[in-house]
């Protein structure tokens, strides 16, 4: 018996960004009725791979064929007319609107040629629901009122309300609980057996062996491996492709056994609800410490939390032995934190403002007289600190916007140093930061250290967090799985313990 044809084959799929090349010629197959899971670490290129096959990006080279057929995605109705669905791990719902305004949202049903509104689409979504096996979903309720379990039944919904023959699934369990997850198994599998076939995006191995038929690989815009059997591969395996990389880190030496000072930064038994379990931290002046984890894992939420812009539901954080006030960034910043965003130019930085007042804006009142701006001390102190750190051009009116990533995460870290900052919080410091100058960040980062500074970092890259941090937390689903100096760990361990470890004793 002849094989059956794939529904879906990408070929040779390249996609360029600024100062990034996101796809390197990947190929993807699918065939119908199958879970084909998709691979890699975080910046391997399966988000840009999927708004291609959305219909959101447009690719710079390669082919799409759509059962048997040449096809261009030109946008995301196109792919969803062909029967292409997308379900994206941030839903993509209206809170303010209704289970089934959104479930027709753009597409509303009609008859003889008139929008069909009322209880007949409320009919048309309750039997969707159904399907589902979530006949208990009221199809008139606000979607903002749903759990995150319920939301994403809604998405799929969504999805079926097209004649769908591929839905693309991106961490769809992350926000879920065991029972939760499996309805959404069982789910899947209805679907495949009904021919439906689905790309499923996650980083839990467990989840891959249990519900995959077949594994692609992406390794830096790269398919390093295509069609793996999902149930028989080793897990090592799994992992050795995921980890080779083609970008060069090149970090500072550490310094030599020495006996640190008091601890700056105490953590006790600090928690979110559904974000991070109970966790326990110590932070001593000149050393580094990384979060290492997945996305989901809760490393953001954590140094979030410590830095007060989200309220603990449990637990302490202390500085020189002070409690801080919980949920209360003014009292985290009086006492000596900074926190660097993942998202400098959205949480960080004025794009529209000078280097100058980027510089300043956390220590305006240092140069405020009487209600007049003192702009010549201000110039000058924000010039002082630039240059400590080498930022480029050295010329503190130019905007902002006008500088490289690396040169605009020094302008973040230089506003900290302004401050007197004591505990420094890195959330991806080398996110957008091109290859070239991630050396001589990671050379301030570690000259900061020496100098006494305290870091906590986070990073989705395991080996920057091996290379640049004295201490290593490991994070799986909310919970510290491992502490190890990092000389005691490689990035191969670091993958198996957030893929499939269980919590340190």
């Amino acid at each position: 018996m002849a094989p059956e044809p794939p529904l879906l084959t990408m070929s040779g799929i390249t996609k360029s960004f600024p100062g990034v090349r996101a796809l390197d010629g990947v190929d993807l197959d699918v065939l119908p009725g199958e879970v084909h899971c998709l691979l890699g670490q975080n910046g391997a290129g399966k988000s840009t791979l999927i708004k291609v096959l959305a219909g959101a990006h447009q690719p710079d080279d390669g082919a799409i064929g759509w059962r048997g057929e040449q096809v261009t995605l030109r946008s995301p109705i196109a792919a969803m007319r062909l029967g292409i669905a997308t379900i994206y791990q941030e839903l993509d719902l209206v809170e303010g609107l209704s289970v089934a305004e959104n479930v027709y949202l753009g597409h509303e049903p009609t008859s003889a040629g008139f929008v069909v509104r009322g209880k007949d689409a409320r009919a048309s979504t309750a039997a969707l629901l159904k399907r589902l096996g979530h006949a208990e979903i009221d199809p008139g309720r606000l979607v903002g009122e749903l759990s995150a379990a319920h939301q994403q039944i809604v998405s799929m919904a969504r999805a079926l309300s097209h004649d769908v023959r591929l839905i693309v699934m991106d961490e769809p369990s992350a926000a879920l609980d065991p029972d939760e997850v499996d309805n959404l198994f069982r789910i899947v599998g209805d679907l495949t057996a009904e021919g439906v076939a689905v790309v499923y995006i996650s980083h839990r191995l467990e989840e891959i062996r249990r519900i995959g038929d077949r594994v692609t690989v992406l390794k830096d815009g790269r398919a390093v491996a295509n069609g793996l059997p999902a149930k028989s591969t080793p897990t090592r395996e799994v992992v050795a492709l995921m980890t080779g990389r083609n970008v060069e880190y090149v970090f500072p030496p550490r310094p030599g056994q020495r006996d640190l000072p008091a601890p700056v930064l105490e953590v006790r038994g600090l928690a979110r609800d559904g974000e991070f379990a109970p966790l326990d931290l110590t932070l001593h002046p000149g050393e580094i410490v990384g979060l290492a984890g997945l996305v989901g894992s809760g490393r953001s939420e954590i140094l979030e939390t410590v830095y007060g812009a989200r309220k603990p539901t449990a637990g302490q954080v202390l500085v020189d032995g002070k409690q801080l006030k919980p949920g209360s960034v003014r009292a985290a910043v009086a006492a000596g934190l900074g926190l660097a965003p993942e998202e400098r130019k959205a949480q960080a930085l004025l794009m529209l403002e000078s280097v100058t007042r980027n510089v300043s804006v956390s220590s305006m009142s240092r140069f405020s007289y009487g209600g007049w701006l003192d702009r010549t001390a201000e110039r000058d102190a924000a010039r002082k600190a630039t240059r400590e750190l080498s930022l480029r051009p050295d010329n503190p009116s130019a905007l902002i916007r006008t500088l490289s990533g690396g040169n605009q995460q020094k302008a973040v870290l230089a506003r900290w140093l302004l401050r007197g900052c004591r505990v420094l919080l890195l959330d991806e410091p080398t996110r957008g930061v091109d290859v070239g100058a991630r050396a001589e960040l990671y050379a301030v980062i570690r000259r900061l250290a020496d100098e006494g500074l305290a870091v906590l970092m986070v990073s989705s890259e395991v080996p920057e967090v091996l290379g640049l941090a004295d201490r290593v937390l490991v994070l799986r689903e909310g919970e510290v799985v491992h502490t190890a100096p990092a000389q005691e760990l490689d990035e191969h361990r670091v993958l198996d313990l957030v893929m499939e470890g269980s919590p340190a004793s």
